[in-house]
């Protein structure tokens, strides 16, 4: 029970876009059409997923053993960039199309500091192994929710009548800031 609420939490309570405000450069970038969003959504959730399994096992069997945990975030970034090259590989291979629609957003993933941030966090709320990739796996979730609804809603705003001066940027920050107070409801769901 204590893990579910721990994915429930990452993924609607501490939703990593919309609460904790990382990893928006791939949220506002690759948001303008569902299927993209759905794929960065999955190569995503693979990237925290597995990150933070192996980050995990670095850090409790390589770094706490040796008393070098100040090296942490360089490993992890490391290995986080490992990871990404393994799926920019796997996604030109086999889905050439989903691989050109990401462009350049998805090496982006490398630097995405909301896979840093869910590694850092684990490491912080001192995690187990399973504990980690649970919560790595519910911060995936809640971020491919937040880019797929974000992206549903921009399909839609491409039809509407917005001004002039709301055009673009600004209407999608706007609508940022509406969903993150509606996710902001969720922080009474889990004590």
């Amino acid at each position: 029970m204590n893990l579910f609420l721990i994915a429930i939490g990452a993924a609607l309570v501490n939703n990593v876009v919309l609460s904790q405000f990382l990893g928006l450069c791939p949220f506002i970038g690759v948001s303008k059409k569902v299927d993209t969003a759905a794929g960065m959504g999955g190569a995503v959730i693979f990237v925290i997923t597995i990150a933070s399994a192996v980050t995990s096992l670095i850090y409790t069997f390589i770094l706490e053993k040796l008393n070098i945990t100040y090296l942490q975030t360089i490993v992890f970034i490391l290995v986080i960039a490992g990871l990404v090259q393994f799926v920019e590989m796997f996604l030109k291979k086999v889905l050439p199309p989903l691989y050109s629609a990401l462009g350049v957003y998805l090496p982006l993933i490398t630097t995405n500091c909301a896979v840093l941030g869910v590694a850092l966090i684990n490491v912080q709320k001192s995690y187990d192994f399973i504990t980690s990739v649970i919560n790595g796996f519910g911060t995936a979730v809640g971020f491919t929710v937040a880019i797929v609804i974000m992206a549903g809603i921009r399909e839609k705003i491409e039809y509407n009548d917005v001004p002039e001066s709301f055009k673009g940027t600004p209407i999608v920050l706007i609508t940022a800031g509406l969903m993150a107070m509606a996710f902001f409801g969720f922080s009474g769901l889990i004590k």
